[in-house]
């Protein structure tokens, strides 16, 4: 309040303004009058007055309501007496409710909005700017709408300018009647008329309705104008980015006005113009605000919009630009390696990825799964022998996991849509939805008939698709109801007419299966080739089959016989068969075990995620209602357990569990077993239905080799922290694998939206509802400990008397008792001689549980080791008794194992000789081996250093090595030693190769003698490690990669580049009779896991990728001619290409550290240090520094995706949680060097195209990321994005940044003044405002304004 005796501002006002208003003062005069007045009542009254404006617009409305008073108001705004935009304000709270009964103030007010709400240039150096938004917030309450309290005054402008134009809307929709049909009838926009109805003369209430109408016309043009106003709009697409709940609702209430209003037929302006306007399809951004000459970077296309150019550019089809979903996916069939996360969740993350930034649609995303996963089939559809992952787990990886990716994607699409169109979404919307993209999916595979050569199956599956092809003709011909058939009874021979099937068939029924596709499919055209008109004369009801086993028949040998062989097609099937698992008799729960580890795991594609979930819910049986003994419970499951643990003990179906993401549920199914197990003596068994007999050691031993093999148990101490820098992967053990498991019981919102973490979380219930840790098996505990202990130091504690002690000295007696007893030798130090009849002396064996026996191993080996380097054992004896050991426990396998890696390493043993006499010798094929080596990498460049040793002196290995090897050529290559083989055979060829040259061409000389048929495997694997030695070899082939992409082989540029080159067929021994060069891709994705030093490899690859660039121009651009749009666009076709493969081949080698590395460190350090400008001359024509700038291109592109293939798109992975540290670190190195605290050393034009390249990417594709960083950094950055003229961009980057950016966004929409349209727009608006009022003064008869 004022002082007594000192007039207030309303005062001043109201006395003024009545003077003014009865004497009919000229507005200029009273406005000078008034400005005097307020100076003059208080020494504190600032222009433009806040309360100023409150004390007019009450004057006016309603006491006062006439033209004088009006113009009064209008000079006041104009001429900043009082802040206009707080009278909008406050005219929009009085004008507003009472526009039907005052349409000429109502009209007056649309008329102030049109002069005053777009003048917003010099608001930021007003001082009185944020005192007016505070206002304004109190008047409309901006704070409670929209639930956000700030004083920012630029949050306040952009929600004041939406609040503004939702009024007009609800305002419109309201005088049309049609807020009815607004679904949020609650909505706090809606604004009808608050005034009583009274009787009023004739002709004014025609001209009301006139006038009414008019303005309802003319609020729909300002609401307009707002939406594409340059200022106004980006204030709007603030509210748009930050708050998308109130954008939707306005959204919907605009398409409602759209189709329903009859004032839109009397606008200027399209119904069209105004949906495109909230659309979310905003103009493209560019780099620059307008387009320039060929000479400049401009014309050098987005990123965004590269996919649209892709027919231009030699080799790039649509599977370059999904170069790492193919490096990917080959990468996932390494049978060294299996993952604790599933190919699933990370095939899904990864398509999100590439879809993001390749700015695909849908159709051509699933189109790229489709063919990538086709491709991956074809590249090995006849694999080499060997221990390796054959073809099950491609064709798991392109008929189920795809699937299931597809199946993923399109939910959580779904599930997206739904959440952004929130309340306003009808039912019909939502199918509508739905449908669009069960269109896309269509429209991919329908497609796909288009690649023959990629649809030709497999000789295994021909069967399959056949089958297939089948069921879909007998649709179609209409002989047969789908949903009642059963094709497992058909017999293909039957048919009346040949039926022809592909991989499209089987992708089909997968996607039938999991309801992606209904039965319409089989009527696509082309699908199948003519009808079938009657159905085969006789068809067999009683022959053993899933369908009679469903009606009731009994699982007896023959339908046992018949459903491992047959895959299930339906889950109904499957559930029937757990359920006698669980509740059958003994004979029963073993058929049953049978026929899940049969067919339907490897081949039973539709099924196969409820396959391996059944059989890992079988590891952890329930305790059984009436059991009451003191033992464990799975005791009484053993032979059960031990059938489900041998049925899927191969590479294949282990690579099955792990791309199904069940390793970390398997593994804590088969720790208890093995716990528990261990834990009893051979003489413990049980007889099997056949006759067999099966002990406590070997159902352990069957168990503990499965679990290994979970795990990176088999690979060299180095991988596991020895060394300087552990590979991608040592994390995972028996601990993390437990992390991992128990992570999926934690209740989450996105378990339930996501059906595959959903079947996970259910598994991990299913054995244990609670948190499971080592801890809970301390007996598995404590041999992982001295396993641990082994790897890192020499074996001691070995104590004279133990028990320890006198179990290693009876396995010693054993292994070597007739040795001992024959020559009165002693094995172990300290001990007396032992004796005995010999190793086949049953009597020999210590009946010890399996647990007691794995502790003494390793001092029972190093006994060994150390008599046999003593001359004390012969080579052959000490095999022999180790494979003595092996038999009798075959877990003993792994400490023999964990032992002689150990020992290698630490290189204290003495080479032995390969003569032939006393260890085996390799000279029989040692140069054939190195001959089809130097095939293999024909192509490379690279040398092999010659195998033939120097002189007459024969091929040495290390003692713990030539040991090692030659144990494991003492076992048979039969299915009986295949897990155990499984379980050495990679540690082997991971020993060797850490060996020095030539130790693993000699091994694999010695294993081609034992394994003919596994020659093109071992082959292929000694070939390998040639880059493990040399890290010049290691470089070349990563050279190799690069020029296979791009096809840089040859000037210009030809056809030859892309996936094809880069992975050619796989080994493709079976494609040329013989063995040939292997295409660089598959070199490195089969070796790059043994690379220690993956920091330096990275930094090779991105060296690589700057070198390219100018490699592409050389090529791409300078051929002769001078260049053009088109061959610039081929040019960026190919840096993006090769900016996919660097960023794919970083991640693949040094995963997440790397990645982080990079970006911190190695990219920032690059832009530091002065490059000296490439002085070579291109030629072609090209402008100088284009080279830079695509170089520029090339990084950014670079960077952007290395940071989703680690992070994602969005938040959904656990790696995102590292994102924003990273991420602000970088940016604040950009910010830094725009802001001229560092100096950048490279060309400016390769900075700038960078750093332009990377906001454009971030902002096109990755939303979450910029959100994730500092408001400061976003500020500097964008500040010098407008210092290069890239104002829109900049602009962008500001509004991405949430919230907390918003005022930043908003101050820098302000600061883009536009003069000249400005002085323009103020000149007419003032005319036009006056030329209103004499228009109503004129028309009316009398004063519209009492």
């Amino acid at each position: 309040m004022a002082p007594p005796g000192q007039r207030t501002v309303w005062d001043c006002v109201n006395e003024q303004t009545k003077l003014a208003q009865e004497k009919g003062i000229d507005p200029i005069l009273w406005a000078a009058q008034l400005s005097a007045s307020l100076n003059a009542a208080s020494e504190r009254s600032d222009l433009p007055s806040s309360e100023a404006a409150e004390a007019l617009v009450s004057y006016i409305c309603w006491d006062n309501n006439v033209p004088i008073l009006w113009k009064f108001l209008e000079k006041a705004m104009t001429l900043k007496l009082v802040p206009p935009l707080l009278v909008l304000a406050l005219l929009a709270d009085r004008v507003l409710p009472s526009r039907r009964s005052q349409p000429a103030a109502y009209r007056l007010f649309l008329e102030l909005l049109k002069r005053h709400a777009f003048c917003t240039s010099d608001l930021i150096t007003d001082p009185h700017y944020q005192k007016a938004m505070k206002s304004i917030d109190s008047v409309l309450h901006l704070s409670e709408i929209f639930d956000l309290k700030t004083s920012e005054p630029g949050i306040l402008l952009a929600e004041f300018i939406f609040v503004t134009v939702s009024l007009l809307v609800d305002a419109s929709l309201s005088d049309e009647g049609l807020s009815e049909l607004s679904q949020d009838r609650k909505s706090k926009w809606l604004i009808d008329s608050r005034e009583m109805e009274i009787d009023v003369h004739e002709k004014r209430t025609e001209y009301h309705e006139k006038l009414q109408s008019l303005n309802t016309v003319m609020g729909i043009e300002v609401i307009i104008e707002f939406l594409s106003n340059k200022v106004t709009s980006r204030l709007l697409h603030l509210v748009r980015q930050n708050m998308p709940s109130h954008w939707q609702g306005f959204v919907h209430r605009v398409q409602i006005l759209v189709a329903n209003s009859s004032a839109m037929k009397s606008s200027k302006f399209l119904p069209e113009v105004l949906l495109q306007l909230i659309s979310d399809r905003r103009p493209a951004l560019s780099h620059d605000g307008k387009a320039n000459s060929l000479s400049k970077s401009d014309v050098i296309l987005d990123f965004g919009s590269l996919a649209s150019f892709t027919g231009l550019c030699h080799g790039a089809s649509l599977s370059t630009l999904w170069l790492p979903l193919d490096l990917v996916l080959e990468d996932a069939m390494d049978g060294y390696q299996v993952s604790a996360t599933s190919a699933i969740e990370i095939i899904t993350g990864l398509t999100k990825t590439l879809k993001a930034i390749n700015s695909s649609t849908w159709h051509d995303t699933f189109l790229a799964l489709w063919v990538a996963a086709l491709r991956l089939v074809q590249r090995e559809r006849d694999p080499i022998e060997g221990p390796i992952p054959r073809l099950d787990t491609r064709l798991c990886m392109s008929l189920s996991i795809v699937p299931l990716v597809v199946a993923n994607l399109i939910e959580h699409e779904d599930m997206l849509l739904k959440q952004e169109n929130g309340s306003s979404t009808s039912r019909w919307k939502d199918k509508e939805i739905i449908r669009s993209h069960r269109a896309d999916l269509i429209t991919s595979l329908q497609v796909l008939g288009d690649f023959p050569g990629l649809l030709a199956p497999p000789k295994c599956v021909v069967s399959a698709a056949n089958q297939a092809a089948t069921k879909a003709m007998l649709f179609v011909s209409g002989s047969v109801n789908v949903g009642n058939a059963h094709f497992d009874v058909f017999n293909m021979k039957d048919m009346p007419v040949s039926c022809t099937g592909n991989m499209r068939h089987l992708i089909v029924e997968a996607c039938i299966t999991r309801n992606m596709l209904d039965t319409s499919a089989y009527s696509w055209p082309g699908y199948v080739d003519g009808r079938i008109s009657q159905m085969p004369h006789s068809l067999p009801t009683e022959m053993p089959s899933w369908s009679s086993f469903l009606n009731g028949s009994p699982l007896n040998a023959a339908m046992v016989n018949a459903l491992v062989s047959l895959p299930a097609s339906s889950l109904a099937e499957l559930e029937k068969i757990f359920e006698i698992a669980i509740k059958g008799s003994e004979d029963e729960k073993i058929s049953a075990a049978t026929v899940l580890c049969g067919a339907s795991l490897t081949r039973g594609w539709n099924v196969q995620e409820h396959t391996v979930q059944f059989i890992t819910r079988l590891l952890s049986p329930p305790v059984p209602a009436d059991y009451s003994g003191t033992e464990s419970h799975l005791i009484g499951y053993a032979p059960m357990l031990n059938v489900l643990i041998v049925g899927i003990g191969s590479v294949d179906c282990i690579q099955i569990f792990s791309l199904h993401g069940m390793v970390p549920q398997l593994a804590c199914s088969i720790m208890p077993v093995c716990e528990e197990f261990g834990s009893y003596t051979p003489n413990v068994s049980w007889k099997l239905p056949t006759g067999e007999d099966i002990s406590a050691h070997c159902v352990f031993s069957n168990a503990f080799t499965l679990l290994l093999k979970l795990w990176r148990f088999n690979h060299a101490p180095i991988e596991h922290g020895v060394g300087d820098v552990p590979t991608v992967g040592s994390q995972l053990t028996p601990e993390y694998l437990l992390l991992v498991r128990n992570s999926h019981l934690v209740p989450s919102e996105n378990v339930h939206r996501d059906r595959n973490k959903k079947r996970l979380s259910e598994v991990s219930k299913s054995s244990s509802s609670k948190p499971v840790f080592v801890d809970s098996f301390p007996k598995l505990k404590v041999w992982h400990r001295q396993h641990q202990r082994c790897i890192a130091a020499t074996l001691s504690g070995l104590i004279h008397g133990s028990s320890v002690h006198r179990t290693v000295e009876s396995l010693l007696n054993m292994m070597f008792g007739k040795v001992s007893n024959r020559g009165g030798q002693n094995l172990n130090s300290g001990t007396s001689s032992s004796s005995g009849a010999g190793s086949e002396d049953s009597s020999l064996r210590p009946m010890l549980p399996a647990w007691d026996i794995l502790e003494a191993v390793p001092y029972v080996v190093d006994a060994a080791l150390t008599a046999c380097s003593h001359g004390r054992l012969s080579p052959r004896e000490l095999a022999t008794g180790l494979k003595d050991l092996a038999d009798f426990l075959p877990a003993s396998l792994a400490p023999i194992v964990s032992y002689f890696s150990a020992e290698v390493s630490r290189g204290v043993w003495k080479p032995v000789f390969m003569n032939g006499m006393d260890w085996p010798s390799p000279a029989a094929n040692l140069s054939n081996v190195e001959e089809y080596m130097k095939k293999i990498l024909a192509t490379t460049s690279v040398d092999i250093p010659s195998l033939a040793p120097g002189g007459s002196s024969p091929a040495t290995l290390p003692l713990p090595l030539a040991a090692f090897v030659s144990l494991t050529i003492t076992y048979k290559i039969d299915k009986a030693s295949e897990r155990f083989l499984n379980l050495a055979g990679p540690a082997l060829e991971c020993l060797a190769a850490g060996c020095p040259w030539p130790c693993m061409p000699i091994v694999t000389s010695l294993w081609t003698q034992k394994a003919k048929r596994w020659f093109d495997f071992l082959v292929f694997s000694a070939s390998r490690t040639v880059f493990l030695h040399d890290r010049d070899a290691v470089v070349q082939l990563l050279r190799n990669c690069f020029s296979a992409t791009l096809g840089l082989n040859a000037t210009p540029i030809s056809n030859d580049g892309g996936v094809g080159a880069l992975l050619g067929h796989g080994f493709g021994s079976h494609f040329y009779g013989g063995i040939s060069p292997v295409a660089p891709g598959i070199l490195y994705l089969r070796m790059h896991r043994s690379l220690r030093d993956t920091a330096f490899v990275s930094e090779e690859i991105f060296s690589l990728l700057v070198h390219s660039i100018t490699e592409i121009s050389r090529n791409g651009l300078s051929n002769g001619k001078r260049y053009n749009q088109a061959s610039l666009a081929r040019a960026m076709a190919r840096v993006k290409l090769a900016a996919s493969l660097s960023a794919s081949l970083v991640w693949l080698t040094g995963g997440l550290g790397v990645v982080h590395l990079l970006i911190k460190e190695i990219l920032p350090s690059w832009f530091l240090i002065v490059h000296r400008p490439d002085h070579e001359p291109v030629g072609g024509g090209l402008p100088s520094g284009l080279v830079a700038e695509l170089r520029g291109h090339a990084l950014a592109h670079f960077i952007v995706l290395c940071g989703s293939l680690a992070w994602g798109v969005d938040s959904a992975s656990s790696a995102s949680r590292r994102r924003p540290r990273i991420l602000r670190s970088h940016m604040a190195f950009i910010a830094s060097a725009m802001d001229g605290k560092v100096a950048v050393g490279c060309e400016s034009e390769t900075w700038r195209t960078y750093v332009s390249g990377l906001v454009s990417l971030m902002v096109r594709c990755l939303p979450e990321w910029v959100k994730e960083m500092e408001v400061e950094a976003l500020k500097t950055v964008s500040e010098g994005l407008r210092q290069w003229r890239k104002e829109e961009l900049a602009f962008e980057l500001l509004a991405m940044g949430g919230i907390r950016a918003m005022a930043p966004a908003s101050d820098f929409v302000l600061h883009l003044r536009s003069f000249r349209h400005h002085h323009h727009h103020h000149h007419l608006m003032t005319l036009s405002f006056f030329c209103v009022l004499s228009e109503i003064q004129r028309v009316a008869e009398f004063s519209c304004f009492e």
